[in-house]
């Protein structure tokens, strides 16, 4: 008899309330994303008010980081949906393109939402004056936390599951997990799946997260603008690169002959989509850190 773990039941709904016809539902996945944002305030405003950590002046004020925040909630959402409807399913937004205004059913992707920061982050740093690649470092530090807890909730909503394993940590997720994956063993009754949100939450989240803390606020990386940005791109991508050897593609990108989900195929092998948009993140983030390594010393914080 195969090993697994079943499915913990965890509602995706903290609460919800009705309201006449109206139902008012506080989610976990809207949760995580609220928490991220506030933990990366917590974390930038931490590093704006420490003045050893930076060469020169810290480079924003702090009612400058409370407008950054309102920017930020734009560009994650805006590109995050925009991501999906472009990235992973065009065909059914450009027939169903009202469908593109309900966030609310679902489909972010965190390239799109990656893209929407970084357009914020270079116009917000225009506006205000403020050096990009300085700005881009608080970003990245700021980041991690919020992508571990958003891939909490993706396990917890049961979604973006991996693909099916025998390993004794596989889990036994509901409804279409179940469904699409054969069984393997009569006593289970569904095969087990690799938590591919966990190591996501794991790798790209709490790992990420603490070496680029440690570096900023440890090792004096604050002072040399980039350093900290291009490290993030790299160890992201690496992640979720290493990841998505685990993680089940996307159903429309699976056909009979193609079950995998390749977006790119090479010979007998190939490159999901995740794996596809995450090649241009790891190319940029070692451009970043030799070209942030040519322009400042190292410095190593007392």
């Amino acid at each position: 008899m195969l090993l697994a773990i079943p499915f913990p039941a965890i509602s995706p709904e903290i609460f919800s309330v009705d309201i006449g016809t109206f139902t008012f539902a506080l989610r976990w996945y809207a949760l995580g994303y609220l928490a991220g944002i506030a933990i990366g305030w917590w974390i930038i405003a931490r590093a704006i008010a420490k003045p050893a950590l930076w060469r020169g002046d810290a480079p924003m004020t702090r009612p400058q980081l409370e407008d950054l925040a309102t920017w930020a909630i734009v560009g994650i959402v805006l590109g995050g949906r925009l991501g999906y409807v472009l990235f992973y399913d065009p065909a059914y937004f450009i027939e169903n393109p009202l469908d593109i205004l309900k966030v609310w059913t679902g489909g972010m992707s965190f390239h799109g939402g990656f893209l929407g920061i970084i357009a914020i982050t270079w116009l917000f740093a225009r506006k205000h004056g403020i050096a990009v690649a300085k700005l881009a470092d608080l970003m990245a530090i700021a980041a991690p936390i919020g992508i571990g807890l958003v891939r909490v909730t993706n396990f917890i909503n049961a979604e973006l599951w991996g693909r099916p394993t025998t390993a004794p940590w596989g889990v036994i997720f509901p409804g279409d997990a179940a469904q699409t994956c054969p069984a393997w063993d009569a006593a289970l009754g569904a095969c087990a799946r690799h938590p591919s949100q966990l190591y996501e939450a794991i790798l790209e989240g709490l790992v990420l997260a603490a070496i680029l803390l440690t570096l900023a606020f440890r090792r004096g990386w604050l002072k040399r603008p980039g350093m900290l940005t291009g490290l993030f791109f790299l160890g992201y991508g690496l992640a979720r690169f290493t990841v998505e050897f685990f993680r089940q593609a996307d159903a429309q990108f699976i056909t009979f002959d193609n079950p995998l989900g390749h977006v790119i195929q090479f010979g007998n092998w190939g490159l999901t989509m995740g794996q596809t948009l995450t090649l241009p993140m790891i190319a940029i983030g070692i451009v970043t850190l030799v070209w942030a390594a040519q322009r400042t010393p190292r410095t190593s914080a007392p």
